[in-house]
Formats: structure tokens, C-alpha cells, sequence
């Protein structure tokens, strides 16, 4: 797929309709970085692991947790999303086998390091042993020890695809923004030419993103790049998002879904009144829940990259078609009242189950 591949996708690009194509997504560099990336991205949270919190994942798996079915699975939805455009794809270490699926995925279709952008997280290490009900399904470390350990292991199973690296799920409190040996290795790992990120979670991903965005190294910003949580429930961050974006750092929006929350899955009775306007929206616009949702977050003008985390082919078809819906100021103004306060949100999404 990276030869033959890329010279069917150009053919298919070339219609005398001048429209846009969902197959064919433009790609735009990510901020200052050399990365050229697609509007929509894939992340691989729900594809490389058995549990994780997405409403229904169990379902979308089939509860069938065989590694090599799993690894199959994981193929077919990397293949759905390279048809499709999508040229970012977004892993960690604590995602189980993700690495090693996408690493097999890019071997096996020949795709060439220069035809697509990968961007890995250190931070947390997978234990729950390939379980979908463990007492601790990730552990923590923001450590000098932890980020060389990772950030090899990542390189060794994904080569010269890996272009960007993010500290996985920076706050304050773990004080991994103030550690001068974390920040100068990952100095070290950017002047050998990958790009560096950081993502957020929690609250108050606002303050720690004003605080990375000031960060230097020897007279240089440290971070290319951010990846944080944005949706209709939870859009918080979009000020900082923006001044992140307008100082030249890529922005990466994760969770656009907020977990399967925004979608038909969601049929808690206190989300009705949130369903049903949703629900309306999405119908006079003509489109799905989440194609709705996602579409919120590509209107953002300081989002580089909406990722879906799709765990089957036909639920990321239905996130693609996020890139045709006509979103409009009307939308924007009946929908903003659906965001919650982020404690509730995070409280909300904390308490999610894992399936």
C-alpha cells in the first residue's frame, strides 16, 4: 500500500468535480513539526487492548480477546482508515499490544515512513495482563528512568514511523514539567528528530498547557505538539487549545466522542434531555450522533487533528463522514449548552467501567 497504494489514492483524488472526497483528506503540517497529517486521525486505545472504557467496547470486540483475532481486527480498521485519507495514527505504551499491531500493520502494507505521520505516548506501563477486569490496568511514572525505557521501546517496534513522542497524560502534580532531567532528555530525543508532545487529562488541562507552552531547552520551546480532551461535553481547554495553536504548537484533539458518551450508546436517562438535542441537531444537519460530535471539534479552526477511536471499520466510515456534515452557527449555538463543568466531566468519565 505504500507504492501502488499512494497511486490509486491519487487517482481516486483527481475527479473533475472539484469537490473534497472523504477518501482524499488534505494533509497540512502539524504546527512547526515536518509531520504532514490528515483533519482526522486514529487513535488506538480501544484496538490494542481487551478492556478499556469505551461504551460498549466489549461488544465491538465481540468479547473475543485472542491476540491474533485482535491483531486482525486491529488491521482491518488500520486498512478502513488508510482508504479512507487518514494519515495520523496515535498509540502508547500502556495500550497494550498497540505498538505491535500498528508496527506489524506497517510492515506487512510496505507503508513508507515518509507517506504517514505516528505519534506514541511514554508515561504509563500496561498491567493488566491482557485482562479485561484487572485491579490496575496502567501504572504512572513520569521518570527519567521510564521515558528512556519507553521511548526505546516504542523506537524499536516503531522505526523510523515514529515521529512524534508525548509524555502520556502530563498535570502538575506529578511535576514531570518541572523535572530538568525528564525535559532534557526529551530535548535529546527532539534533536535527534522527533517531534515532542505532551497529552492532558483531568480538569485542568488549561493550566498545564500554558505551562509546557513556556517550557525551553537551551534557549529552544521544548513541545511541538499537544494532544488534549475537546468535546461538546467537556470544551474547557479551547482557549488554551488556541494560544497553544497560535504560538505554533499542533494540536491534537482526543476523546471527541467523550468515550462513547456522545453517541446512541449513551442511553442513561439523565443524558435523555442531552440525547434528544443532539439527536435534533444531528437530523436537520442530516447526519449521526457522532458524525455531529466529531464535526464540532473540525470546526474548531486551532484543531490540526480530530482523532476517532474507532474500534471496528464501520464505526470509523461513520466518523469519516464527520468531514461532510455542514456544520453551521446555529449548531454551535444550541449545542454549547450541553458542556458540563470538568469536574463533573472527569468525575463522570473516572467512574467509567471497563469492558
Amino acid at each position: 500500500m505504500g507504492g501502488a497504494g499512494e497511486k490509486i489514492l491519487a487517482a481516486a483524488c483527481a475527479g473533475t468535480s472539484g469537490l473534497p472526497y472523504i477518501g482524499c483528506m488534505e494533509l497540512h503540517r502539524l504546527g512547526r513539526t515536518s509531520l504532514g497529517v490528515s483533519r482526522l486521525g486514529l487513535g488506538l486505545a480501544a484496538l490494542g487492548r481487551p478492556g478499556y472504557i469505551n461504551l460498549g467496547h466489549a461488544q465491538d470486540l465481540h468479547q473475543d480477546y485472542d491476540v491474533a483475532a485482535m491483531e486482525a481486527r486491529c488491521h482491518a480498521v488500520l486498512d478502513a482508515a488508510w482508504e479512507l485519507g487518514i494519515r495520523y495514527f496515535d498509540a502508547a505504551r500502556s495500550y497494550g499490544r498497540a505498538e505491535a499491531f500498528l508496527s506489524s500493520w506497517l510492515a506487512s502494507r510496505r507503508i513508507a515512513p515518509r507517506s504517514v505521520a505516528i505519534g506514541s505516548k511514554w508515561g504509563y506501563t500496561y498491567t493488566a495482563g491482557w485482562q479485561v477486569e484487572a485491579d490496575t490496568h496502567e501504572v504512572k511514572d513520569h521518570s527519567v528512568a521510564v521515558v528512556q525505557r519507553q521511548a526505546g521501546e516504542s523506537r524499536e517496534l516503531l522505526g523510523s514511523h515514529l515521529g512524534l513522542h508525548q509524555i502520556h497524560s502530563a498535570t502538575l502534580e506529578s511535576g514531570v514539567l518541572d523535572n530538568q532531567g525528564v525535559l532534557t532528555e526529551l530535548a535529546r530525543l527532539r534533536e535527534s528528530g522527533i517531534a515532542i508532545g505532551l497529552s492532558l487529562s483531568g480538569p485542568n488541562q488549561a493550566d498545564v498547557l500554558r505551562r509546557a507552552i513556556d517550557i525551553t531547552v537551551g534557549g529552544q520551546r521544548l513541545f511541538d505538539a499537544v494532544q488534549a480532551t475537546w468535546n461538546l461535553l467537556e470544551p474547557s481547554a479551547g482557549i488554551a487549545l488556541k494560544e497553544a495553536h497560535d504560538a505554533g504548537m499542533g494540536v491534537i484533539v482526543k476523546e471527541a466522542l467523550a468515550n462513547g458518551r456522545l453517541t446512541p450508546r449513551n442511553t442513561d436517562s439523565a443524558f435523555e434531555a442531552k440525547r434528544r438535542l443532539l439527536e435534533a441537531t444531528a437530523a436537520r444537519l442530516q447526519t449521526s450522533m457522532d458524525a455531529l460530535a466529531l464535526a464540532a471539534v473540525l470546526a474548531q479552526p486551532w484543531a490540526d487533528v480530530v482523532l476517532s477511536g474507532a474500534a471496528t471499520a464501520e464505526q470509523l466510515r461513520c466518523n469519516a463522514t464527520a468531514l461532510e456534515v455542514g456544520w453551521d452557527e446555529e449548531a454551535g449555538k444550541r449545542l454549547i449548552t450541553l458542556a458540563e463543568s470538568p469536574r463533573d466531566y472527569w468525575a463522570t468519565r473516572g467512574a467509567m467501567r471497563w469492558n
